[in-house]
Parts: structure tokens; C-alpha cells; sequence
């Protein structure tokens, strides 16, 4: 499969055998394995923080680099609610928190997806962060949280000043049409309390949230 032995030791978040790999003057912490994984990639998928940690300290790992599906570290630490590495990945200047994957999907929109409470907040304390990115469906971070339903990163996402609640997706559905339609009766209430929120706005098929 491709595997290095740094590689098995990154994954199962054996650091002290990664501590005497990274020792050797002739290995290379930033080698991918057959399906494209770096170490640190395996390392912050499974939420290793020590192994991150110690992964990041070699010049030669780009901590923003892609595997072959086009997640990022921190896109799969997000994703998978690792908070402690997405601290770390984010205490980096060279840490872009907006680059998306490949369907589009940033940081932010992964974690309010799987509903990461604590992920989301890590994000939304950065500046540069852009809470109203949507991916290639045009879905954006507040869309997935209200189509999953987890009312505390609703608010979350609803205190920002510059957040847009609502961007239709492709098929022009917002965010309260589909809290409406999965009976999310909290996410109803929180953006019909809103002045920006349209309540007679139709998706692309006509249908309004009351319907």
C-alpha cells in the first residue's frame, strides 16, 4: 500500500516511535503513501496532537498540503472534530483556514456539518476567516448546520455580524426553507427573529418555507 513506517507510527499515534524516526538524518517526514497520505495528513485525520505537534517542527512538512481527495490536514481535523490539532494547525501563519477541498468544503462548513461545536468556535475566533464561503453547490457553513440540525453552532454562526443567513444553495433553498422542511423548530426561530432573513422567499421550485 505504500505505507512508510512513519506512516503506520503517525497514524496510530505512536509518538515516540515517530520521535526516533524524525531522528534520522535520512528520512522524509513528508513522503506520501500510495493513496496520497502524508504523515500528517494520518496524524491529524485520527486527532494525534503530539505527533502533529512534533510532525510540524520539521521544515520540510508543508502543513497545508493536500492529500490526492484534496483534504488538508486541518480540513480533515475539522471534519473529524480533532480540536486539540485544529489549535495547533491554526497557530500556524502558513495556515490558510478558508482553502477548500475538493467539493468546496472549507474548514468551517466541515465542522458545523458534523456538528463540532468546539471546532466551530476555534474557527470563528480568526479574523480572517470567511463564515459565508459555500462549496460547489453553493451550500454554505450555516446551510449544513441547519440541515443537520445542531442549534448550539446555529447561534454560533448567527452571532457573527457578517454572516449572510439567507444564501440559497444551487437549488435555491435557504437556510430557514430547510429548517422548515426538516421541522428544525429552534433554526425556524432563530432566523425568523432575524431582520435580514426573508420568510416568503421560494426556492427554485416555488416552494416557500411555509410551504
Amino acid at each position: 500500500m505504500g505505507n512508510t513506517p512513519l506512516a503506520w507510527a503517525a497514524c496510530n499515534g505512536y509518538w515516540e516511535v515517530v520521535r526516533l524516526l524524525l531522528d534520522r538524518g535520512d528520512i522524509e517526514p513528508d513522503k506520501p503513501s500510495g493513496d496520497g497520505q502524508t504523515p500528517l495528513l494520518l496524524a491529524a485525520c485520527k486527532g494525534h496532537a503530539g505527533v502533529v505537534k512534533m510532525l510540524l517542527d520539521r521544515d520540510e512538512i508543508d502543513p497545508d498540503m493536500p492529500g490526492e481527495d484534496g483534504q488538508t490536514p486541518l480540513l480533515l481535523a475539522a471534519r473529524n472534530g480533532c480540536a486539540g490539532v485544529v489549535k495547533i494547525l491554526l497557530g500556524r501563519d502558513d495556515i490558510d483556514p478558508n482553502k477548500s477541498g475538493e467539493r468546496g468544503q472549507t474548514p468551517l462548513s466541515l465542522a458545523a456539518c458534523n456538528r463540532h461545536e468546539g471546532v466551530v468556535e476555534l474557527l470563528l475566533e480568526r479574523d480572517d476567516i470567511e463564515p459565508n464561503k459555500s462549496d460547489e453547490r453553493g451550500r454554505t457553513p450555516l446551510w449544513w448546520v441547519i440541515y443537520n440540525g445542531h442549534k448550539g453552532v446555529v447561534r454560533l454562526l448567527l452571532c457573527r455580524d457578517d454572516i449572510k443567513p439567507d444564501g440559497p444553495d444551487e437549488g435555491g433553498r435557504t437556510p430557514l426553507r430547510l429548517a422548515a422542511l426538516h421541522r428544525h423548530e429552534e433554526g425556524v426561530r432563530l432566523l425568523l427573529g432575524r431582520d435580514d432573513v426573508d420568510p416568503n422567499k421560494a426556492d427554485g421550485r416555488g416552494c416557500t418555507p411555509l410551504w
